[in-house]
């Protein structure tokens, strides 16, 4: 993957994200876009990845070839209160006030674990998606969706919370894809086989 910010020349709305993204705990893959036409989309890191505290040691895992719109978030668990409290507020984050352990700062929410996003993802507009979910390659998330459960590959889901709308394609269709994982190709074979891939010809693919 080359380090240029901007796919296209003459938009600035769109970035390549791995390239504007330097979190160790946000890892983008090959040829990932953010598109944001209200904000700078070199700002994602800061505008879309939310509540993503170093303390918590949670990560954003993004394949490769998705594509981002606009606003969509990544909420992450230090948004959350913990429900084992008998209040809802978080009285662990102001451990100074009410001389708690520092060290327990992280009680305040449960932890529901990282985000993981699989390759050729279509992520709506200004959809959510929230800790703890897996969202399978292929998938399409619809906007304004909050993702609050794992969702399969190539599978369409929309609303709030989610739900399945249908597959993309049909189970013998998506083993085939799955198998043939075309986004690990060498740029040079996959520029090749665009035709193809852009026809929906699943089956000529080897």
């Amino acid at each position: 993957m080359n380090a240029k910010i901007y796919p296209r020349s003459k938009d600035k709305q769109t970035v390549y994200l791995q390239a504007v993204v330097n979190n160790p705990n946000i890892v983008i893959g090959d040829y990932t876009i953010y598109n944001d036409f209200v904000n700078d989309p070199r700002d994602f890191e800061k505008n879309n990845v939310l509540y993503h505290y170093p303390i918590n040691h949670d990560r954003l895992l993004i394949g490769k070839f998705c594509s981002i719109a606009c606003g969509a978030k990544f909420i992450f668990n230090s948004a959350n209160h913990t429900l084992k409290s008998l209040a809802t507020y978080p009285f662990p984050i102001f451990f100074e006030e009410w001389d708690l352990d520092v060290k327990d700062i992280t009680s305040a929410w449960d932890n529901h674990g990282d985000i993981v996003i699989g390759n050729d993802v279509w992520i709506g507009y200004e959809a959510a998606v929230m800790a703890g979910v897996t969202i399978g390659d292929g998938a399409i998330i619809a906007s304004r969706s909050v993702v609050t459960k794992d969702v399969p590959p190539y599978a369409i889901v929309g609303g709030v919370p989610a739900k399945a709308i249908h597959q993309r394609f049909d189970e013998n269709t998506i083993d085939h894809l799955q198998k043939l994982k075309w986004w690990n190709w060498p740029a040079e074979r996959i520029r090749e086989s665009l035709p193809l891939i852009m026809k929906g010809k699943c089956s000529e693919l080897f």
